[in-house]
């Protein structure tokens, strides 16, 4: 899915191919597009823009958001605020989030999923506007889990064995500042556990010979509820088989408990 694709795309027959056991991943590993450097020379660099440059939005939900009656297609339990007492919530940008929300329906303590567009400047934005790339939005999935059954390093494991760290405004063949690596915390003690996390898998990284980590780490800011049809998409009947995640195949280090 690339920032040209339309925003609702034609049904397909679902398929679904094999599974990491681990990260509870599709395993999708196409052979890479080869690029002529001629035509990299000429192509526009992906970057944020300035918020004077990115569009105004408006001041009211979009449409089509999910309502306050929304349950979760998969796991039951409400799609918006409030959610159980003692429950945290995470954000986690990794590419098309058709792709990233689906990884931790399976793990014991999460009480709710969801995707939107997060960090950036337009308010209220529709998925066509962040796929223009003039929103500063990122695509996330928001996680609502409870410590107590289910740790963030447990999250933070799936999210760093399931997609690619090391790429830059894109994964796999999507490209666009909507599809940055990030996490995006709401408690300040959310961020030591994310920065030791960030350090093992870079030091496993380096073992490997593999590139720097280039995921954005930043307190939350406002979250939008993306369209109803892009909420568990990838559970629906009808919708297409796609993965754009590219794991490195390398796994998390033991990272201390004591956070």
């Amino acid at each position: 899915r690339s920032p040209h694709s339309p925003p609702c795309p034609p049904p397909h027959t679902h398929l679904q191919p094999p599974f990491n056991a681990r990260a509870h991943t599709r395993i999708h590993t196409p052979a890479p597009r080869k690029v002529h450097p001629m035509f990299r020379l000429f192509s526009k660099k992906v970057e944020i823009l300035p918020d004077e440059k990115c569009l105004p939005g408006r001041n009211t939900p979009i449409k089509d958001a999910p309502g306050k009656e929304e349950k979760h297609y998969v796991l039951k339990g409400p799609l918006q605020p409030p959610f159980p007492e003692g429950t945290e919530m995470i954000s986690l940008g990794m590419g098309c989030f058709w792709c990233s929300e689906s990884l931790f329906w399976k793990t014991d303590g999460i009480i709710s999923t969801h995707v939107g567009y997060q960090q950036g400047t337009t308010k209220n934005p529709t998925y066509r506007e962040v796929c223009s790339g003039q929103t500063n939005h990122n695509e996330v999935t928001r996680i609502v889990y409870d410590p107590k059954k289910c740790p963030l390093s447990k999250i933070l494991a799936i999210f760093f064995e399931s997609h690619n760290p090391t790429q830059e405004m894109g994964q796999g063949n999507d490209s666009g500042t909507q599809y940055r690596s990030a996490i995006y915390f709401y408690k300040k003690e959310q961020k030591a556990v994310i920065d030791a996390h960030v350090k093992a898998y870079q030091s496993a990284l380096d073992s490997k010979g593999k590139g720097k980590i280039k995921t954005e780490v930043q307190a939350a800011q406002e979250f939008y509820y993306a369209e109803l049809y892009h909420q568990q998409y990838d559970a629906k009947p009808g919708t297409r088989q796609y993965c754009g995640l590219r794991p490195l195949g390398i796994a998390m280090p033991e990272v201390s408990s004591n956070l």
